[in-house]
């Protein structure tokens, strides 16, 4: 089977056909790959694995590594998180895994070094509802005026998980709630492209550094609404067996919730951080 890349939204996302990913050979891999750094998202229908062959296919990426919510990581696989066990001890629903992700951000901007690209496949799936949404962050940067880029150049913004409305503390032990803040410029240079992106986004940004609160929170307010361009979104609707990828340099996306709190949607995800020899390789 050949390899096709088909585009799913104008300004962002590929469906990748034509593959098995568990044993996916290195020519095809290498056009995968591609298609992650130019389309941003990456979809892959039908796909079956077994978790050592799903975190398998993720080191062909960069590091899995385990995330910082530690309630929902597998007990024998660390670096799998699985997405969506909503029932609590005492038999209700625990709304706050329920919400997790909703909101427009990009995985780990608390972090010192935040994840490459984040990673689902999906186990179970509700009769509606429950689709994740992603924006083009490079169309963002590229559609602010001139004097706007040139005013935010040389800025950084402060991240922390929890952000100003100290969202999913109920996930988090006491160490992660604890977490100091980290700062990144609001203009990411992509490593391996060279393109620019807006590094901003309303759930984990805190504040810009070095600026007054006022002042700050107007810049950011007019950085959110400038985040998702016209013909630059990609809603995907989730069938079982989908593997996508997103690259968290340059895209932010958001779950939308809105399905059936009685029916499942179960996931596996994994964290995937850089790794300089894969980014050489792909580069030669």
């Amino acid at each position: 089977m050949t390899v096709e890349i088909h585009p799913v939204a104008p300004g962002i996302g590929a469906e990748i056909r034509g593959v098995t990913l568990a044993r996916i050979s290195d020519d095809d891999f290498a056009k995968v790959y591609r298609a992650f750094l130019d389309y941003q998202v990456l979809v892959v229908r039908d796909q079956q694995f077994s978790i050592p062959e799903f975190l398998g296919y993720s080191r062909r990426f960069g590091r899995p590594t385990p995330h910082v919510i530690k309630k929902t990581r597998h007990p024998d696989y660390p670096e799998l998180t699985v997405m969506g066990e909503k029932v609590k001890a005492d038999g209700s629903v625990d709304k706050t895994v329920l919400k997790r992700g909703e909101g427009w951000h990009t995985d780990t901007a608390f972090l010192p070094e935040p994840a490459k690209a984040t990673q689902l496949y999906a186990l179970e799936i509700p009769s509606f509802g429950g689709d994740t949404l992603f924006a083009n962050m490079y169309a963002a940067y590229e559609a602010l005026p001139e004097p706007l880029k040139a005013r935010i150049a040389d800025l950084r913004a402060v991240f922390c998980n929890s952000g100003k409305n100290k969202a999913k503390n109920d996930l988090m032990d006491q160490e992660e709630r604890d977490r100091p803040s980290v700062t990144h410029p609001i203009v990411k240079v992509h490593p391996e492209t060279g393109r620019r992106s807006l590094y901003v986004n309303p759930v984990h940004t805190l504040c810009m550094a070095d600026m007054g609160e006022a002042e700050g929170e107007a810049l950011l307010q007019d950085l959110y609404a400038r985040m998702v361009q016209p013909g630059s979104e990609y809603r995907h609707q989730w069938r079982v067996g989908d593997v996508v990828i997103w690259d968290n340099r340059c895209c932010n996306h958001s779950a939308t919730g809105g399905y059936p709190l009685n029916e499942r949607r179960i996931h596996w995800r994994t964290t995937i951080m850089a790794d300089p020899a894969i980014e050489a390789r792909a580069a030669a």
